[in-house]
């Protein structure tokens, strides 16, 4: 018996057969604060700044050059190759302007110090060939390919020795919970809203520094306070070790993920930076060979997961007794 069917029979039948292109998920906004836009001038500052424990002291107009780090504390660490305090020239800005003189970096960028030397040279220059950059945080990683593009012979060379050198710490305080204080963005982060009140955390790490005023003066000793849903942290430890059959960091990053060989610690980083690269891999963000490996993992990945993971992994120290 022959059966013969209609065109829209045949369409309707390839259509259930055909794999449906799956949805792009969206990035988690929280993850990606933007700065907001100005809506009136700054008044003028001719103050001079402190901080805690620092003899130096900053006039605000010294605090925003680019071309400038600030060094609240030369005594923690060695002298400042000079890329690294004032930059490549042709308008690229400091190393340590954004990743502070001692390399604990801040949660819109990626902490330096103790990654392995050639990692850190791979990086500038993926920034500079637009082989890694960012599906929505624009402008830290636009910056970076600027300075990428900036450097001068032997420049990445120097910077990468000088923070490979430098002992990793983590100023991160993990508190899981169920609420969380109200935020608003602020240069690339969020902070506490004065008065707001609190709201449910949700699937969402809400990160913030204790001091902002403190923050905004890129003091480097700077602390956080980085609340995650309750049950992460076991949730994402397992995770870490392979038990929940999705990812296992260890084999690659190290039994105490403190980075093995040329591949670079994951230990106590900020969480929402640690979110932003998982994000990143699995959108494809971030494309060059060093991060090829991570993109198989990162597709395995639930929002939740990703969550759990960077809960996690800025419990942990970065390195023996930091």
């Amino acid at each position: 018996m022959r059966v013969y069917l209609s065109c829209m029979a045949v369409a309707v039948i390839l259509a259930s057969c055909t794999p449906k292109p799956q949805a792009v998920e969206s990035a988690p906004d929280w993850a990606y604060p933007m700065k907001p836009a100005a809506t009136a001038p700054e008044p003028v500052d001719t103050a001079l700044h402190h901080v805690p424990d620092s003899a130096a002291a900053f006039h605000k107009a010294e605090l925003k050059s680019l071309a400038s780090a600030p060094d609240w504390h030369p005594d923690e660490h060695p002298a400042m190759p000079e890329v690294v305090v004032h930059g490549s020239g042709n308008g690229a800005g400091a190393c340590a302007y954004c990743h502070l003189p001692n390399g604990a970096g801040r949660p819109e960028n990626a902490p330096l110090a103790g990654l392995p030397k050639a990692y850190i040279i791979a990086q500038v220059r993926a920034f500079g060939d637009a082989s890694r950059t960012s599906s929505v945080h624009r402008a830290p990683a636009d910056n970076m390919a600027k300075v990428a593009k900036a450097a001068q012979p032997g420049d990445d060379e120097a910077a990468a020795a000088y923070f490979a050198a430098l002992t990793p710490r983590s100023f991160v305080r993990v508190v899981e919970t169920d609420t969380v204080p109200k935020t608003e963005p602020a240069a690339w982060i969020l902070r506490l809203s004065a008065g707001a009140g609190t709201e449910p955390i949700g699937n969402r790490i809400i990160e913030v520094p204790d001091d902002f005023a403190r923050f905004e003066l890129r003091d480097s000793r700077t602390a956080y306070t980085a609340y995650v849903p309750a049950g992460s942290i076991a949730r994402g430890r397992a995770l870490v070790a392979g038990k929940a059959g999705k990812v296992g960091c260890v084999s690659c990053h190290g039994t105490d993920l403190t980075g093995t060989g040329d591949i670079p610690g994951i230990a106590g980083r900020f969480p929402t930076y640690i979110i932003r690269q998982l994000y990143d891999f699995k959108s494809g963000a971030r494309a060059d060979i060093a991060s090829a490996a991570m993109k198989p993992v990162a597709d395995r990945l639930s929002a939740g997961d990703r969550i759990d993971i960077a809960a996690y992994l800025a419990t942990l120290r970065p390195a023996s007794g930091a």
